[in-house]
């Protein structure tokens, strides 16, 4: 059982950067593929970046392409969503999810954590 924490949200102006964190408090966290989703109000989640369990290969949505970098580190059970160039568009409540594949589709993942509030001013 994996549980999720996500951290690092917040308002920021356009241009700015956050550094997203998501903890897993499991013995298995570093066995899994992490993804970053996001919803924002009024939208279906969508998914932002993945990464492989190793952190050997990751994908990108092309919304966030050259501004996003999802990255890993598996002796502190941690992934992270580097946000730099952020725009108005980005505004969402951000979600870390673990799964068996690094896929583009929420429903390959398992365990997601509540959210973070990502906030974006023009």
């Amino acid at each position: 059982q994996e549980q999720l924490v996500e951290s690092g949200g917040g308002l920021v102006q356009a241009g700015g950067s956050l550094r997203l964190s998501c903890a897993a408090s499991g013995r298995t966290f570093s066995s899994y593929a992490t993804g970053w989703f996001r919803q924002a109000p009024g939208k279906e989640r969508e998914f932002v970046a993945t990464i492989t369990w190793s952190g050997g290969s990751t994908y990108y949505a092309d919304s966030v392409k050259g501004r996003f970098t999802i990255s890993r580190d598996n002796a502190k059970n941690s992934v992270y969503l580097q946000m730099n160039s952020l725009k108005p568009e980005d505004t969402a409540v951000y979600y870390c999810a673990a799964g068996n594949v690094a896929s583009t589709v929420s429903r390959a993942y398992r365990y997601w954590g509540q959210g973070t509030q990502v906030t974006v001013s023009s």
